[in-house]
């Protein structure tokens, strides 16, 4: 578990003259929302930090075990900005995948990431890393939206002939997100 004297330790910040220094707001909140994250981690999901040091960005690998992309496994960086928790992460994905709500560049489309939306369902200062992680994966299931789409070629695919985007499917996890 990171704890904040530990974060602080690791990342060499000493007091200067007497005066302690300031540890980040987004620093200060990861540090326990990173825990918190672990703790309610959906089975199909794994984070992994390449740096501890940097609690503030780190990858999400979701292995779907249901809906068209099961059986691939699919990375998405997350970057958490010093304006956190105004602001949301930013996710990108970064496997080439035919989905509805993924561009090919790894542009996600997730209402909890936009800053401002519509649908009220957008970015929220209440909102946490575990609702992220949890709404990624489930754009591998019941998130899923044909009818507002990213992709658009994508979803138009889809209501045209399920049974060929359901190969293309098979077909990109073959090709960029094999297990």
């Amino acid at each position: 578990m990171i704890t904040l004297s530990k974060k602080l330790k690791q990342t060499g910040r000493k007091e200067v003259e007497g005066t302690p220094k300031r540890i980040s707001i987004r620093d200060k909140l990861l540090v326990k929302e990173v825990s918190e994250m672990h703790e309610n981690l959906p089975k199909t999901c794994q984070v992994i930090f390449d740096d501890p040091n940097k609690i503030h960005t780190f990858s999400l690998v979701v292995v779907p075990d249901e809906s068209f992309w099961q059986g691939g496994k699919f990375k998405f960086d997350v970057f958490v900005p010093e304006e956190y928790n105004i602001v949301p992460p930013e996710v990108t994905c970064c496997n080439k995948i035919w989905h509805p709500n993924i561009d090919e560049t790894g542009e996600v489309c997730l209402s909890l990431l936009r800053q401002s939306s519509y649908d009220s369902l957008g970015w929220a200062p209440t909102r946490k890393l575990k609702d992220v992680v949890w709404g990624i994966n489930s754009l591998f299931s019941d998130l899923t939206n044909f009818d507002d789409p990213l992709n658009v070629e994508a979803a138009e695919h889809y209501s045209k002939d399920k049974e060929s985007f359901k190969c293309k499917v098979r077909e990109y996890i073959q090709k960029y997100a094999k297990r």
